[in-house]
């Protein structure tokens, strides 16, 4: 039997299918998948295999510090750039770690001299600076921008640790928030610098996660500027954008000092807001976000990381384990940074770690977008010195780490930063 429609009745339905088409959009971009690009490692030393690292830039390139060839605990610090882990060395010591890198491509970090003593470092043009201190025998550094100012905390002449600002030359005491600690962790383009200071009324805060009273802090034009917490006791600022949104980890109030309850925030203009956690876990860390206010993170138990997480605005916080190919041999139990182009360095342990072995066990891997419907979400194994899960193996031809990032870049478009509704 043939049905006649009016036109009122055709323009519902074209409206209705309409409707149906951009939900379907919606609910297949809402969740984005990756390939994982294991980084390797320098090598085996007396502890093992495994690399770590915090920093990755617009291009790619990722800093940190890998096990090396050795019968002794050799931590080298590295650079990953264009598929290969370069080492860069350290100051004479035998520990080294690439903390901060810049879009030239120049590192901050840290590193053990021939007598054991650590001292901040700017890697630029091949060479390691030695960065010295505020006077007294120890200094790290854990972030630079792109005019190559550099970032960390130093011991003083007094015996107190205070936040720094290397820039010219020139290592300048940023002080604290009245305590006797503070330590500076991040600094954007438009020279602001965050991290966390003790208080004046618990000046050794921050040298022992037990105590209370170890703030985050937004340094900007001369002026430390404490961020608060969740009304517990302790936060961390741990990284900010080129917009000035910070994220880190803040504290609930502690129903008894030994429970120690703490969340993901993002901080906006001075307010805070807590990110949550991967569902079923008790507490989250954030560790980096880019311009379009993606954050990444782990999620936990209060104490061993679990879960590394995507959070977006009016989005859940995402496991990412759930968003990269099967098969993989790897638990992505971190997530240290996410850039512009949106690709995540994670941390990776193999399948049935348990979790206080991660920082022995664990790899640095890069997530990298894809697309399911391309075809493109592969696992991508990088030929470099130290074991990979035993199922994780190469069929056919799969595209080198270059080469699957270089396909995503043509293909990316990035959108406009975002803001935090609060």
């Amino acid at each position: 039997m043939k049905t006649n429609l009016s036109i009122h009745d055709r323009s519902y339905l074209c409206q209705l299918a309409i409707f149906a088409a951009f939900a379907l959009l919606a609910t297949t971009g809402a969740a984005q998948t990756y390939t994982i690009t294991d980084l390797g490692t320098l090598g085996t030393n007396s502890r093992g295999s495994y690399s770590n690292g915090q920093c990755i830039n617009a291009s790619g390139q990722v800093a940190g510090e890998s096990s090396a060839s050795s019968s002794h605990t050799t931590d080298p610090a590295f650079l990953y750039s264009n598929g290969q882990l370069i080492n860069i060395g350290s100051l004479g010591g035998e520990y080294g770690n690439g903390r901060g890198i810049n879009t030239a491509g120049d590192i901050a970090g840290y590193s053990t001299l021939a007598n054991g003593s650590y001292r901040a470092f700017l890697y630029t043009s091949g060479q390691m600076i030695n960065l010295g201190t505020l006077g007294a025998d120890y200094s790290v550094a854990y972030d630079l921008n792109d005019s190559g100012q550099v970032v960390g905390d130093s011991d003083t002449v007094s015996g107190e640790d205070h936040a720094f600002l290397y820039s010219n030359g020139q290592m300048t005491d940023l002080g604290t928030l009245g305590g006797a600690w503070g330590s500076a962790q991040c600094a954007n383009n438009r020279h602001q610098i965050i991290g966390q200071s003790s208080l004046a009324e618990t000046p050794i805060a921050c040298s022992d996660g037990r105590l209370q009273g170890c703030h985050a802090f937004l340094w900007e034009d001369g002026r430390m500027q404490d961020l608060g917490t969740l009304g517990g006791p302790n936060s961390e600022a741990i990284w900010i954008n080129e917009g000035g949104l910070i994220v880190g980890s803040a504290d609930f109030p502690r129903p008894r000092p030994e429970v120690n309850l703490h969340d993901a925030v993002i901080w906006k203009d001075g307010k805070i807001k807590d990110l949550g956690t991967v569902d079923g876990d008790a507490c989250s860390r954030a560790y980096g976000l880019n311009a379009r206010g993606q954050v990444v993170g782990t999620s936990t138990d209060c104490r061993n990381a679990l879960h590394a997480f995507l959070w977006e605005e009016g989005e859940p916080v995402l496991d990412l384990n759930k968003l990269i190919p099967p098969g993989s041999g790897w638990v992505l139990t971190n997530a240290f940074n996410i850039n512009d182009r949106g690709e995540i360095l994670a941390k990776a342990a193999p399948e049935g770690f348990t979790p206080n072995d991660d920082a022995d066990l664990g790899h640095l891997v890069l997530l990298v977008p894809c697309n399911e419907g391309r075809g493109d979400c592969v696992n991508v194994l990088t030929i470099t010195t130290g074991a990979f899960p035993p199922n994780l193996r190469r069929v056919g031809h799969q595209p080198t780490a270059p080469e699957a990032m270089r396909d995503w870049r043509e293909r990316f478009t990035p959108r406009r930063g975002v803001g935090m509704e609060q």
